[in-house]
């Protein structure tokens, strides 16, 4: 479960982790929109702004992304749409959550976000 601790609410009820090569590699090219009802989280090796970056190369749908800091705070909140080629977070991030659009709505820069 992904949650808004500055806001002690609930986001989205199931999460996936892109938690090895292949799962980061893949990221949400060629799934369908039906089938994204979860966030996927990233974790990058560190803090970086171009180390973070996406791209929506093979993703054929718009979703919503939310980049955090080390501390888990959100610097970075947008929609992105398909077939962008690139999208660099306005701030350094460790982590990127991708959620189905319009689940970011609620989230704002500053906030802290938790997950289990």
């Amino acid at each position: 479960m992904l949650r808004n601790e500055s806001t002690n609410s609930a986001i989205i009820g199931n999460l996936k982790f892109a938690d090895n090569f292949l799962r980061k590699l893949k990221g949400l090219m060629f799934e369908q929109k039906k089938n994204f009802d979860y966030g996927l989280v990233f974790e990058f090796s560190r803090e970086s702004r171009i180390g973070a970056s996406i791209h929506m190369l093979f993703v054929f749908f718009p979703i919503d992304v939310v980049y955090l800091d080390s501390g888990r705070k959100v610097v970075d909140v947008a929609t992105v749409n398909p077939w962008t080629i690139n999208y660099t977070p306005k701030k350094a991030a460790k982590y990127l959550v991708e959620l189905p659009v319009g689940k970011a709505k609620e989230i704002k820069i500053g906030n802290e976000l938790s997950w289990k």
